[in-house]
């Protein structure tokens, strides 16, 4: 996948209650800017069912309207709530099938990634990470909420494989290698 023109990138944080989506937009030259950032909510009143349909008919609206070239969708990693892993494991096969339905490329990121990527530091917390985001994309203000930062940085880290810098030479091996279950 070799891009001469601006390309958009859409990074998603998973998640049931609350999915954070981030899109920037990169061009051949390298630089980033941010196009847009928002977080995807779910009732927990809902039925199950019904909360991963809510979540796919919303990022398909969103998708529509953004236009992405690329997806980097974050990997999961839970240390205890086995329940809330489970349907935070749900909502993201949702945004995936969702995402190449609409014939986006997706690529994925473990938060130990993102975090080096972004920061430098594999330990970062969410305000070393927001802060970052800030100063990467050049912002007035901090992003909010934080799943909407976290998002912005997969995004930005999209950027970075997309343009080789992280050790990955070519954009077509990098969607080849990424960990997408497609």
């Amino acid at each position: 996948m070799q891009y001469d023109h601006t390309m958009r990138i859409l990074g998603v944080d998973p998640g049931l209650s609350t999915a954070g989506l981030g899109l920037v937009e990169t061009d051949t030259k390298g630089s980033l800017k941010a196009i847009d950032w928002l977080t995807i909510t779910t009732s927990p009143s809902l039925e199950l069912p019904d909360r991963l349909l809510e979540l796919a008919q919303d990022l398909e609206g969103f998708l529509k309207e953004a236009k992405p070239d690329v997806a980097v969708v974050e990997e999961l990693f839970f240390a205890t709530n086995k329940r809330s892993a489970m349907d935070v494991s749900q909502a993201r096969g949702v945004i995936l099938v969702t995402l190449k339905k609409a014939g986006i490329h997706v690529l994925s990121a473990t938060p130990l990634q993102l975090k080096i990527a972004v920061t430098g530091d594999g330990q970062a917390d969410k305000k070393q990470m927001q802060s970052m985001v800030k100063r990467i994309l050049t912002l007035t203000e901090t992003p909010e909420p934080a799943d909407a930062a976290d998002a912005l940085g997969l995004a930005i880290y999209g950027a970075h494989i997309m343009r080789g810098q992280t050790g990955v030479t070519s954009p077509s091996a990098t969607l080849h290698a990424a960990k997408s279950p497609f």
